[in-house]
């Protein structure tokens, strides 16, 4: 009997996941939007219910009759949503971008046999994979990834548009920016370090800092120089600054007539009009992963490239592939028992199998989603 699987979610990406998984498992999705879940329903005959994740009692309640949970709800949901799962006893895999630590919930998880494999998605995600794997066979002192999603068509003024809520990419470009410098944790703010990086297929992106590393700071910490840029087209980031100087993302009420309204607030509705990425919008990811260090005594230099487009066939964004096929793989890994540690799990303790590595990079290999290695002595 086929695996049942739950996807929390029918966004771009929570979509793309449950057809993904619905070619070999039993998979039902909940979304409280009916428009989303219909599509799935009458398009790819998909199981659906109708759910409001915030309904935290009623979660537990419908979580209990499915072996593993997808969760794709909105970063300032997610916390609280991998909690209750794992208060339910149900193993997990997790995408969304949340603020908080989930590692916090780790004695939770193991004290209920959970596996809760968090941060799965495109980044964080495969660079942390990545890192996991080469960490077993080389040491590495130099750690750094470059990623983002942007729109083919380049469209004045912010030439972007975003797969998901503009309020999960707002809290990207407001949270200051950790990482690891000489072994010691280094705080900048976000946005900072701005550069011109040239790309084979994208051209040249600028890259900033961005608070995209989460628990690689502590499950890698040996590793003395960790960083992470986002990629944008030359000039958004100025738009940024300047909306944030403004005050458009501060969250303290303002009066504005006879009613009280947070800036961060109106600026989302706003962005999500301007940011709005159509089914059939054109765009691309792209991503670099590098790493330095002694491999066989041999210093030597390891770089992944991505570079990933809207697919036509199936009519699916790229940023929805990219990141909702490493969960998916993560998933199929699972439940074909090639990873069983209990725990919170971010994805470069499975890179530190090889089996688990491989299984997860064919599987993308297969939906046509290749990173591309060159390894080089330096």
């Amino acid at each position: 009997m086929a695996a049942k699987i739950l996807v929390l979610g029918a966004g771009m990406v929570g979509k793309a996941m449950a057809i993904d998984l619905d070619k070999r498992y039993d998979v039902t999705s909940a979304d409280i939007s009916e428009d989303a879940l219909a599509y799935l329903n009458q398009k790819h005959h998909i199981k659906t219910i109708r759910f409001d994740v915030t309904d935290w009692s009623g979660l537990k309640e419908l979580i209990s009759n499915f072996d593993l949970i997808i969760s794709a709800v909105p970063g300032f949901l997610g916390y609280r949503t991998v909690e209750q799962i794992i208060e339910g006893g149900k193993n997990l895999v997790d995408i969304s971008f949340m603020p908080e630590d989930t590692l916090q919930l780790n004695e939770k998880a193991v004290q209920k046999g959970v596996t809760a494999i968090v941060d799965c998605g495109v980044a964080p995600g495969m660079p942390n994979l990545i890192a996991g794997y080469y960490n077993q066979c080389m040491h590495i002192d130099n750690f750094q990834y470059m990623v983002g999603g942007l729109p083919k068509v380049r469209t004045f003024p912010f030439e972007y548009k975003a797969p998901f809520s503009p309020i999960d990419v707002i809290e990207e470009y407001t949270r200051p920016a950790r990482f690891l410098q000489n072994g010691q944790i280094v705080i900048k703010p976000p946005m900072s370090d701005a550069e011109l990086i040239n790309f084979e297929k994208a051209g040249t992106l600028e890259a900033f800092n961005t608070d995209g590393l989460r628990s690689l700071i502590y499950t890698l910490k040996h590793i003395p120089n960790i960083s992470e840029k986002t990629l944008r087209y030359p000039g958004h980031i100025k738009l940024i600054q300047a909306l944030q100087a403004g005050g458009f993302f501060d969250s303290k009420p303002i009066r504005v007539k006879d009613s009280e309204i947070r800036p961060v607030d109106f600026t989302n509705t706003v962005l999500f009009q301007s940011w709005y990425l159509n089914p059939d919008d054109e765009e691309f990811t792209v991503m670099r992963v590098r790493l330095e260090g002694l491999k066989d005594n041999k210093r030597t230099e390891v770089v992944y490239d991505l570079y990933d487009e809207y697919c036509k066939d199936t009519h699916t964004s790229s940023m929805a592939r990219t990141t909702g096929y490493t969960a998916t793989a993560a998933a199929s890994m699972f439940l074909e028992g090639l990873f069983t540690d209990k725990g919170i799990i971010p994805p470069e303790l499975i890179g530190q199998y090889p089996v688990c590595f491989d299984y997860m990079m064919h599987y993308l290999e297969e939906r046509h989603i290749v990173y591309k290695c060159q390894i080089n002595l330096l």
